[in-house]
């Protein structure tokens, strides 16, 4: 089941439908299925998509939109009817609810009426308890400097969150040059990102997961392009839907954000509930970490949803201590992953992620229990504690600029 409700509009007014779009576009917990300019099409379209609810604008012809809804009715009864305009005559209302109208708001529309009218929609439509309306959670997971585990947090974390029966999980590439999600999962991919980004305005929840390779652990991967020259076909704003359609088909989404922090890499950020910053005990790390910090503080929110996560704890003796690190970023770091060299590599070199070669190694554990914290799980880690290293003299110059 889709955790969003699915919608399809007619209007016949350009503008009108334009500004519908728009503010439907910015609603995560809507996905729009259709939109149609012609009254007498409308019925068609609905057989075609079989959206949750149809919003029906009137002002162009009222005699036609109210006749059309009452064929509706009959045609498409499981679609609820919602209408909108410029009246307020209490006759021309009072018409549209007998012709089958289970809302009706009046131009220029305001988000907060319209939310509160779907949600009443909603729980008419499919009780209080349903699923529908529940919005995506969306994790980033990024990196303090390249070769830290992104990836390998990020495509073992996204099938954590598969193996759960009540979960629907995506991961995207967002290393459009050298990522390698596909080598992590072994799976030769059909199409990539840029397929999907291109195709956005003609894809539904189907097709979408068609274009998606799907693994055995469940997780759907969206890789990055096969063509270096292709990166610059995925745009700002075909990536943004693409984020919309995504949100709107899964429950998770995990996006693996490449090192540059380009513009596909800040949208992701400022998409996501959750953001994963991922560093090791050493200097560059820590030193990358605060510099990224003082960043996010910029933008509204990103630093609050940001968690710190240390990978390969227990390196070796040479680690700067967890107490050291937090003295320098300024905050606790929220989790901790141990260093398990020898299942890394197996992984890695044999494509298969950790849920399935190593269920119950302590790395696969702590990721597993990661998947639990990063939704407020109640969830308690022991701490994995390397030994203290003579970095702290240079870690102090960072420190007092967190």
């Amino acid at each position: 089941m889709s955790n969003v409700l699915r919608l399809a509009i007619v209007d016949p007014n350009d503008h009108s439908r334009d500004a519908l779009k728009s503010m439907l576009l910015s609603m995560d917990v809507v996905w729009l299925e259709a939109e149609c300019s012609r009254y007498e099409f409308f019925s068609d379209v609905l057989a075609q998509t079989k959206p949750d609810i149809g919003i029906v604008t009137i002002d162009a012809n009222p005699e036609k939109a109210i006749d059309l809804m009452s064929k509706l009715r009959e045609a498409a009864p499981e679609c609820a009817i919602l209408v909108i305009s410029t009246s307020r005559d209490g006759d021309l209302i009072l018409r549209a609810m007998r012709a089958g109208a289970k809302e009706f708001l009046t131009q220029p529309v305001k988000v907060e009426d319209l939310v509160s009218a779907l949600d009443r929609i909603t729980v008419q439509k499919f009780g209080k308890g349903d699923s529908r309306g529940r919005s995506c959670s969306v994790i980033a997971v990024a990196g303090a400097t390249g070769g830290v585990g992104t990836t390998s947090v990020g495509v073992n974390l996204g099938c954590a969150l598969a193996q759960e029966p009540s979960n629907s999980a995506a991961l995207v590439d967002l290393d459009l040059a050298l990522g390698d999600a596909d080598v992590f999962l072994d799976t030769i991919p059909d199409y990539t990102l840029v397929d999907v980004a291109q195709n956005i305005g003609r894809l539904d929840f189907t097709l979408l997961k068609r274009s998606l390779t799907k693994h055995a652990s469940g997780l759907y991967l969206l890789p990055r392009p096969v063509h270096l020259q292709d990166t610059a076909h995925v745009t700002a704003d075909d990536f943004q839907r693409c984020i919309g359609l995504l949100k709107a088909t899964f429950s998770h989404l995990v996006l693996d954000l490449s090192k540059s922090y380009g513009e596909l890499d800040m949208i992701a950020l400022k998409a996501a509930n959750h953001v994963l910053l991922v560093t090791q005990l050493d200097l560059p790390c820590l030193r990358n970490v605060v510099r990224l910090m003082a960043s996010f503080g910029e933008i509204e929110g990103l630093k609050d949803k940001t968690k710190i996560v240390v990978n390969r704890v227990g390196l070796d003796s040479g680690q700067i201590s967890l107490k050291k690190a937090q003295e320098t970023i300024g905050r606790e770091i929220f989790w901790q992953l141990p260093n398990d060299y020898r299942v890394m590599s197996e992984v890695r070199n044999n494509g298969v992620p950790l849920v399935e070669h190593a269920p119950r190694a302590g790395i696969t554990l702590a990721i597993q229990a990661l998947a639990k914290a990063i939704h407020g799980g109640a969830v308690e880690q022991a701490p994995i504690e390397a030994e203290s290293s003579g970095f702290g003299r240079w870690l102090s110059l960072f420190s007092g600029r967190g």
